[in-house]
């Protein structure tokens, strides 16, 4: 007989804290509530570090990481999500947003980045984004979206005789070379960045902590209104008969293209399988139930059952109100889904959700930023009482922390110690 396998501690509630997770996720009591809080920056600014650090100097904001959680034991994931690189963005003259640490921003060091919505897509240019995505995102988007490498704009390969190198010749004009250049530079940067990020998340898995998960994609509506056409701009195209089809086609072209860059789940030995999507623009008033069926939900589910059939879970995270989004959140195999909710009745999420899909969220992180110990206590013991009762719920809070009072904070883990078990 071989010799067994002695797993250390930390190994054994690594595999402790993912089978308690995915216990939970299969609509089944494990031995306690599993507590999966989505901790941002406040890991960084609790310990000496800034959000600023997570884009330009990785140990600092890694250490304070690590440091978070030794002290918090109470947490069944890591929800470290690693390092981007504020220097890579410089270069690149990213136009989507502003980040904390840039030369001369004003977004302050302890805010996550800021948004700033722009058109980056007509709607008359649907039919030429449709056609011709790789075309299109090369020659408009690429340099409208990043300032500084504009020169993609006249890439185009034409059919003609190619006996030499003269097809090649829009790709060694002085401005497309400058933007290799560049792109050489964004390279490196992100590459670091990544390096750092792999680091510090394998430091966190060896003491113990699994990531809450391995993959991340975008509901197709939401990556058409955030980095096309803008918010404003998409619900526009809803009221036009014309747009709404060029709309949909863009909502199932993109969902196929998500489903192609997922199928590494198929050949990849990962340890926790959860793919991540935040929803962005169909909260209740943000669409009638039958746009959210024709547009959002049904180009989303596609990717969702896509990821179920490779025995992936995705895991939904709604943000606003989806009181009225319940019964169409439903339609999904029993067990194989993890949905999040900002505000929600969690009451009502548990009637209709219950017996079909692990639920989580809901505890706010304005009450435990601003309100007071007892407040938190009450709203924690509140939850448990209507989520974990016959399984198939995670604790977690309504959305990111990035600050709140330390003592608020552990009044939460404490109040899971004494009445998460079930």
């Amino acid at each position: 007989m071989g010799e067994q396998t002695v797993l250390t501690p930390e190994q054994e509630a690594y595999n402790q804290r993912i089978q308690r997770v995915e216990t939970a996720i299969a609509l089944k009591e494990p031995d306690r509530v599993p507590v999966v809080p989505f901790i941002a920056s406040y890991a960084q600014r609790a310990y000496g570090s800034c959000y600023a650090d997570l884009y330009y100097d990785y140990e600092k904001a890694g250490d304070a990481a690590v440091q978070f959680y030794k002290d918090h034991p109470q947490m069944d994931v890591s929800m470290f999500s690693g390092f981007t690189s504020g220097r890579a963005n410089e270069l690149a003259g990213s136009q989507m947003i502003d980040w904390p640490g840039r030369p001369g921003t004003m977004v302050s060091p302890y805010s996550s980045h800021q948004v700033i919505e722009r058109e980056f897509m007509s709607p008359e240019e649907y039919p030429e984004m449709l056609g011709d995505f790789t075309g299109f995102m090369i020659r408009k988007y690429i340099p409208r979206a990043y300032k500084n490498l504009t020169g993609t704009s006249d890439i185009r390969l034409d059919p003609a005789i190619v006996l030499s190198t003269s097809l090649l010749k829009p790709l060694y004009t002085p401005q497309a070379q400058e933007t290799f250049r560049l792109l050489g530079q964004i390279g490196e940067e992100d590459a670091k960045a990544a390096e750092m990020t792999a680091q510090y998340q394998a430091k966190i898995a060896a003491m113990g902590f699994p990531p809450m998960m391995t993959g991340r994609c975008e509901a197709p509506y939401d990556i058409l209104g955030d980095y096309f056409r803008g918010t404003m701009g998409i619900f526009e195209d809803l009221l036009d008969e014309e747009t709404q089809e060029y709309v949909e086609q863009a909502c199932w072209m993109f969902a196929d293209q998500q489903i192609r860059a997922l199928q590494y789940f198929r050949n990849a030995n990962l340890p926790v399988r959860r793919v991540f999507f935040p929803l962005h623009k169909a909260m209740d008033g943000f669409m009638s139930a039958a746009q959210f069926e024709r547009f959002y939900w049904k180009p989303l589910k596609k990717i969702m059952m896509a990821l179920i059939e490779m025995d992936v879970t995705p895991y939904i995270y709604t943000e606003g109100p989806y009181n009225t989004r319940l019964e169409q959140l439903a339609d999904v195999p029993k067990g194989k889904v993890l949905y999040h909710f900002e505000t929600v009745d969690m009451k009502e999420a548990k009637r209709i959700l219950g017996g079909t899909a692990c639920i989580c969220g809901n505890l706010s992180v304005t009450e435990l930023e601003f309100g007071k110990k007892e407040t938190v206590v009450e709203e924690t013991k509140r939850l448990l009482d209507v989520c974990a009762p016959g399984g198939g719920y995670l604790f977690d809070l309504n959305g990111s922390l990035e600050n709140c009072k330390p003592e608020n904070l552990e009044a939460m883990f404490e109040t899971l110690d004494k009445y998460g078990k079930y």
